[in-house]
Protein backbone atom coordinates (compact mmCIF):
# COMPACT_ATOMS: atom_id res chain seq x y z
CA UNK A 1 0.00 0.00 0.00
CA UNK A 2 2.83 2.55 0.89
CA UNK A 3 4.67 2.19 -2.78
CA UNK A 4 1.36 2.67 -4.24
CA UNK A 5 0.74 5.92 -1.73
CA UNK A 6 4.79 7.21 -2.79
CA UNK A 7 3.43 6.92 -6.26
CA UNK A 8 -0.41 8.46 -5.73
CA UNK A 9 0.93 11.57 -4.35
CA UNK A 10 3.98 12.05 -6.58
CA UNK A 11 1.77 11.98 -9.49
CA UNK A 12 -0.16 14.42 -7.59
CA UNK A 13 2.92 17.33 -7.57
CA UNK A 14 3.76 16.49 -10.35
CA UNK A 15 2.44 19.57 -11.33
CA UNK A 16 3.30 22.14 -8.78
CA UNK A 17 0.53 24.26 -9.17
CA UNK A 18 -1.64 21.61 -7.85
CA UNK A 19 -0.14 22.34 -4.87
CA UNK A 20 -1.69 24.69 -2.70
CA UNK A 21 0.32 27.71 -1.39
CA UNK A 22 -1.38 29.58 0.96
CA UNK A 23 -1.30 28.23 4.93
CA UNK A 24 -5.02 26.72 5.70
CA UNK A 25 -7.10 29.27 7.37
CA UNK A 26 -7.43 27.53 10.15
CA UNK A 27 -3.92 27.53 11.34
CA UNK A 28 -3.19 31.48 10.80
CA UNK A 29 -6.85 32.21 13.00
CA UNK A 30 -4.41 30.13 15.85
CA UNK A 31 -1.35 32.75 15.27
CA UNK A 32 -1.35 33.65 18.92
CA UNK A 33 -1.74 30.81 20.33
CA UNK A 34 1.65 29.39 18.28
CA UNK A 35 4.89 29.58 19.17
CA UNK A 36 7.50 31.82 17.10
CA UNK A 37 10.31 30.19 18.26
CA UNK A 38 11.71 26.62 18.58
CA UNK A 39 11.20 23.21 16.15
CA UNK A 40 7.85 22.43 14.23
CA UNK A 41 6.82 19.39 12.44
CA UNK A 42 4.20 19.25 9.34
CA UNK A 43 3.40 15.93 9.26
CA UNK A 44 2.69 14.95 5.88
CA UNK A 45 2.95 18.42 4.65
CA UNK A 46 3.62 17.95 1.11
CA UNK A 47 4.07 21.38 -0.92
CA UNK A 48 5.14 23.22 2.78
CA UNK A 49 2.45 25.66 2.50
CA UNK A 50 2.15 25.42 6.67
CA UNK A 51 6.03 24.95 7.52
CA UNK A 52 7.14 27.86 5.03
CA UNK A 53 4.01 30.32 6.90
CA UNK A 54 5.75 28.55 10.19
CA UNK A 55 8.98 29.60 9.36
CA UNK A 56 8.35 32.59 8.14
CA UNK A 57 7.26 33.02 12.11
CA UNK A 58 10.25 32.23 13.52
CA UNK A 59 10.20 28.06 14.07
CA UNK A 60 13.08 25.86 12.65
CA UNK A 61 10.29 24.03 10.61
CA UNK A 62 10.34 20.57 9.25
CA UNK A 63 8.46 19.07 7.11
CA UNK A 64 7.97 15.09 6.64
CA UNK A 65 6.22 13.30 3.72
CA UNK A 66 5.79 9.94 1.61
CA UNK A 67 5.94 12.45 -1.75
CA UNK A 68 9.26 13.56 -2.84
CA UNK A 69 8.27 15.47 -5.54
CA UNK A 70 6.01 17.30 -2.75
CA UNK A 71 9.20 17.84 -0.65
CA UNK A 72 10.95 19.47 -3.33
CA UNK A 73 8.31 21.28 -4.26
CA UNK A 74 8.57 22.73 -0.36
CA UNK A 75 12.40 23.24 -0.31
CA UNK A 76 11.76 25.07 -3.77
CA UNK A 77 8.97 27.21 -2.53
CA UNK A 78 10.80 27.97 0.97
CA UNK A 79 14.27 29.05 -1.03
CA UNK A 80 11.80 31.81 -2.76
CA UNK A 81 10.36 33.06 -0.21
CA UNK A 82 14.04 33.17 1.37
CA UNK A 83 13.46 30.82 4.73
CA UNK A 84 15.10 27.67 5.85
CA UNK A 85 12.93 24.53 5.40
CA UNK A 86 13.91 20.89 6.36
CA UNK A 87 12.28 18.39 4.55
CA UNK A 88 12.05 14.17 5.66
CA UNK A 89 11.04 11.81 3.25
CA UNK A 90 9.07 8.91 4.85
CA UNK A 91 6.55 6.86 4.74
CA UNK A 92 4.69 6.97 8.48
CA UNK A 93 3.04 3.94 7.89
CA UNK A 94 6.01 2.01 8.64
CA UNK A 95 8.80 4.38 10.31
CA UNK A 96 8.59 7.02 12.79
CA UNK A 97 8.18 10.77 12.85
CA UNK A 98 11.34 12.62 12.78
CA UNK A 99 13.04 12.42 16.51
CA UNK A 100 12.16 15.91 18.04
CA UNK A 101 11.22 17.17 20.50
CA UNK A 102 9.37 19.38 18.75
CA UNK A 103 7.72 22.77 20.30
CA UNK A 104 4.76 22.46 17.37
CA UNK A 105 3.60 19.69 15.36
CA UNK A 106 0.91 19.87 12.87
CA UNK A 107 -1.14 17.75 11.13
CA UNK A 108 -3.82 18.84 7.87
CA UNK A 109 -5.70 16.51 6.55
CA UNK A 110 -3.43 12.77 7.05
CA UNK A 111 -5.12 10.72 9.25
CA UNK A 112 -3.38 7.65 10.40
CA UNK A 113 -4.61 6.61 13.57
CA UNK A 114 -1.65 4.48 14.81
CA UNK A 115 0.97 7.90 14.53
CA UNK A 116 -0.92 9.47 17.48
CA UNK A 117 0.48 7.04 20.36
CA UNK A 118 4.04 8.65 18.92
CA UNK A 119 3.19 12.21 19.57
CA UNK A 120 3.12 12.98 23.41
CA UNK A 121 6.57 11.70 23.40
CA UNK A 122 7.64 13.50 20.30
CA UNK A 123 6.51 16.83 21.90
CA UNK A 124 8.65 19.23 23.94
CA UNK A 125 7.32 20.20 27.32
CA UNK A 126 4.56 22.64 26.53
CA UNK A 127 4.57 21.86 23.17
CA UNK A 128 1.70 21.92 20.93
CA UNK A 129 -0.42 19.82 18.36
CA UNK A 130 -2.64 21.10 15.76
CA UNK A 131 -4.94 18.47 13.98
CA UNK A 132 -7.10 19.62 11.55
CA UNK A 133 -9.38 16.65 9.74
CA UNK A 134 -12.46 16.34 8.29
CA UNK A 135 -15.14 14.10 9.89
CA UNK A 136 -17.63 11.25 8.49
CA UNK A 137 -20.13 14.46 8.06
CA UNK A 138 -18.01 15.76 5.35
CA UNK A 139 -19.23 12.82 2.92
CA UNK A 140 -22.59 14.83 3.03
CA UNK A 141 -21.80 17.57 1.04
CA UNK A 142 -18.23 15.58 -0.65
CA UNK A 143 -17.34 12.56 -2.14
CA UNK A 144 -13.68 12.75 -0.69
CA UNK A 145 -11.74 11.81 1.25
CA UNK A 146 -13.43 8.62 1.52
CA UNK A 147 -14.71 6.94 4.70
CA UNK A 148 -11.89 5.14 5.87
CA UNK A 149 -9.91 8.45 5.76
CA UNK A 150 -12.35 10.48 7.97
CA UNK A 151 -13.26 10.95 11.72
CA UNK A 152 -15.84 9.48 13.61
CA UNK A 153 -17.62 12.70 15.54
CA UNK A 154 -15.67 13.40 18.95
CA UNK A 155 -12.88 10.81 17.80
CA UNK A 156 -10.07 12.99 17.61
CA UNK A 157 -9.92 13.95 21.62
CA UNK A 158 -9.93 10.31 22.14
CA UNK A 159 -6.69 9.99 19.57
CA UNK A 160 -4.77 13.06 21.50
CA UNK A 161 -4.68 10.68 24.58
CA UNK A 162 -2.33 11.97 27.12
CA UNK A 163 -2.70 15.16 26.07
CA UNK A 164 -4.14 18.17 27.26
CA UNK A 165 -6.90 19.58 25.27
CA UNK A 166 -6.89 23.47 24.68
CA UNK A 167 -9.31 23.27 21.88
CA UNK A 168 -11.27 21.41 20.46
CA UNK A 169 -14.41 22.07 17.50
CA UNK A 170 -16.66 20.25 14.78
CA UNK A 171 -18.10 21.81 12.36
CA UNK A 172 -18.26 23.10 8.39
CA UNK A 173 -15.36 25.31 9.30
CA UNK A 174 -13.60 27.52 7.32
CA UNK A 175 -12.56 25.39 3.86
CA UNK A 176 -15.76 24.26 3.38
CA UNK A 177 -14.96 20.69 4.77
CA UNK A 178 -16.77 19.53 7.74
CA UNK A 179 -13.77 19.11 10.13
CA UNK A 180 -12.64 18.78 13.24
CA UNK A 181 -10.38 21.05 14.59
CA UNK A 182 -7.70 20.16 17.86
CA UNK A 183 -5.47 22.22 19.68
CA UNK A 184 -3.41 19.97 22.62
CA UNK A 185 -0.85 20.68 24.91
CA UNK A 186 1.91 18.36 26.29
CA UNK A 187 2.34 19.09 29.94
CA UNK A 188 4.75 21.25 31.04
Amino acid sequence: MSHEDRTKWNERYADSERAPTAPSLLLTALEQQLPMSGRALDIAGGGGRHAIWLARRGLDATVVDISQAGLAIAEARARAAGVALQTRCRDLEVESLPEGPWNLIVSFHFLLRSLFAQIPTALAPGGLLVVVQPTLRNLERHDRPPAPYLLEEGELPRLAAGLEVLHYEEGWLAEGRHDALLVARRAS
